[in-house]
């Protein structure tokens, strides 16, 4: 059993209270639509029957408890609907509320090449489409107890005219089971290539955003627009192909289900007519209520698809973290070693493998079996910016839940942005768009920086840290950031091309970035770096241009 299976058999118990008040009432949506049907076509054929036989009889006819009993079966039908519905759904949503943290815990403690293998888009495709499919598993669960209690009230109901006529209701039954169970193995397959196909879909539209402003200047938004729309006609196409097979069972069940009634007819041929109307209209709605089980059989497909793809995502709560020394020491191979309060500057070429190499020193690449403990130890500012669509405020705290505002003011200071955000008119409530894209490329950074100097953590990882920003800006940024340094005590990795930054750094390493066959040669696991030099930081002439 996977720890998916686990968690939904714990939510499965978590709500068994909630899905037994949902059965309950789902038998009683099934049985009472079955007797209401059936009572009402015995009624109003014996009245029919009572009135043409005159005024005698037709005074004679009771017609108050018959309509008292279908008055109360359609209040109890209508209240039974509505509590099935609300106690399965509340199940539902229960449960989606703890499988959603568990999805994105697993994703972000498991093997990081897992997490960086999905692209925006799809990881938003697990968590929305694919956990929404699961809720079937909940909301669905009656439809058993629905079909069960109404089959049950028609094999009842119709016995009453004729024991064949029963049996013809049972030969239905099974029949609209058994291509309710077909249509269920062939949607698997559609189901799953559908998810992917959201998927594909909802990843094209995240980088055709992120490419907008280079889209536009090359004239090609016609071009995104028809590259996303392919992939939407994809998933439409499944979605059609799903809908045309549930189609195709309505049609069957539809044939059925006048088989059926035929077939009762003939069989009460012999009985009263107002037993005879019991009894076609009770079997009507006996086959109905298994209508349940085909929109159920049609979800089941796409919802053991999610199953399978949202498994390797989710991991078992509880599993104890690696111990973690006090003192913070970290072998780069050889006799290369990295301790607490230290600075240390990487420098290489281009596309040497200087990120690659950082993210494997914080467990980020390379390792299979992660470490928490570990990742704990770093406080990282990535080359690649990502902000969250909130205010400032909200991206600071996603380092530091509990900090004060003096803390928030401090660390904007310290990244040289405390000034910018007081003049906004929000101050920390200033938005900052989609991405940021409400700051400039050098804001962005910077509040990257600040968010990343709210994490305490005794290592500070920062890759092209000041890297846009003009020379005055990167010099009082790098001072500040010295100053930080100093005042906590933090050990720091920074990895940059530029003279200025490098120059706080105790020592200088230079990862080689030689390639064999036009692929990048990955450091083993013994060696972070293929080709650690310490060097002392040189000094390098920087031309500073002013605009008038």
């Amino acid at each position: 059993m996977t720890p998916l299976d686990r968690l939904i058999a714990s939510q499965m118990g978590e709500q068994s209270g909630r899905l037994a008040l949902a059965a309950l009432a789902a038998a009683g949506v099934g049985a009472g639509a079955v007797v209401l049907l059936g009572l009402s076509g015995w009624f109003i054929t014996g009245a029919a029957l009572a009135g043409a036989a005159g005024l005698v009889a037709a005074h004679a006819f009771n017609v108050l408890l018959p309509s008292a009993a279908i008055r109360l079966l359609a209040i109890v039908r209508t209240a039974a609907r509505y509590g099935e519905r609300v106690s399965s759904h509340e199940a539902a949503l229960q449960a989606l509320a703890r499988l959603r943290p568990r999805l994105f815990r697993g994703l972000a403690s498991g093997p990081p090449a897992r997490a960086l293998a999905l692209g925006s888009g799809e990881a938003s495709s697990r968590f929305i489409q694919d956990v929404d499919a699961l809720q079937t598993l909940f909301i669905r669960r009656s439809a058993p107890w629905m079909a069960g209690a109404g089959a049950v009230a028609a094999l009842s109901l119709t016995s009453l005219a004729s024991p064949w006529a029963a049996l013809a209701v049972a030969v239905g039954l099974g029949a609209s089971l058994q291509a309710s169970h077909r249509m269920a193995g062939s949607l698997g397959p559609v189901g799953r290539r559908r998810l992917a196909a959201m998927g594909g879909f909802k990843n094209r539209i995240a980088a055709h955003q992120a490419s907008a402003a280079e889209l536009r200047a090359y004239g090609l938004e016609t071009w995104a627009i028809s590259d996303v729309m392919r992939r939407a006609d994809r998933h439409d196409a499944l979605k059609i192909e799903i809908e045309m097979t549930a189609a195709r069972l309505g049609l069957v069940q539809a044939g059925i289900t006048a088989a059926v009634v035929i077939s009762v007819a003939i069989a009460a041929r012999g009985a009263e007519l107002p037993l005879a109307a019991l009894a076609i209209l009770s079997a009507v709605m006996g086959l109905d209520a298994m209508a349940g089980l085909s929109v159920a059989a049609r979800d089941r497909g796409e919802a053991e698809a999610a199953k399978t793809r949202l498994s390797p995502l989710i991991v078992d709560d509880g599993q104890p973290a690696a111990a973690t020394d006090a003192t913070l020491s970290l072998r780069f191979g050889g006799d290369q070693t990295l301790v607490a309060g230290q600075r240390l500057g990487i420098t290489g070429p281009s596309g040497g493998g200087k990120t690659t190499a950082i993210e494997r020193l914080m467990g980020l690449r390379g390792s299979s079996r992660p470490d928490p403990a570990h990742r704990s130890r770093f406080a990282y500012a990535a080359q690649q910016v990502q902000l969250l669509d909130g205010s400032i405020r909200d991206n600071l705290l996603l380092a530091a839940p509990t900090a004060t505002e003096a803390e928030l003011w401090s660390a904007l200071d310290d990244a040289d942005l405390g000034d910018r955000i007081r003049a906004a008119p929000h101050g920390l409530d200033t938005r900052v768009g989609h991405d940021g894209m409400r700051l400039s490329g050098g804001e962005r950074r910077r509040l990257t920086l600040a968010r990343a100097y709210l994490r305490d953590a005794p290592l500070l990882v920062l890759d092209e840290p000041t890297e846009g920003l003009d020379a005055a800006t990167e010099r009082r940024v790098v001072e500040r950031l010295s100053l930080r340094l100093d005042r906590t005590g933090q050990g720091l990795v920074l990895v940059s091309h530029r003279p200025e930054p490098l120059a706080i750094c105790d020592r200088w390493l230079t990862i080689d970035g030689q390639t064999a066959g036009g692929a990048l040669r990955v450091a083993p696991a013994t060696a972070l770096v293929r080709s650690l030099r310490p060097r002392a930081p040189k000094a390098v002439a920087v031309a500073r241009f002013e605009s008038r």
